[in-house]
């Protein structure tokens, strides 16, 4: 999967137009980005990647690109 796929269900996942992440952007600079969100990271990164993802390494995460890091 590339980059742009992660970031498109990113955005999806977000409810976010296409085209509104950047991997350099600061996730707390995203309105978006709640603690429903991170919820919904959770679940997807166990339905859609096989990863576990606990609450302490969701607040590691400062930029989008970190997400993506995780994703692999």
């Amino acid at each position: 999967m590339t980059n742009e796929e992660k970031i498109a269900m990113l955005e999806d996942m977000l409810e976010l137009d296409g085209g509104s992440l950047k991997p350099e952007m600061e996730l707390e600079s995203i309105e978006e980005y709640d603690s429903m969100a991170k919820l919904s990271l959770i679940v997807m990164m166990d339905d859609e990647f096989g990863k576990k993802l606990s609450g302490e390494q969701i607040r590691k995460f400062k930029t989008v690109q970190d997400i993506l890091d995780f994703m692999g």
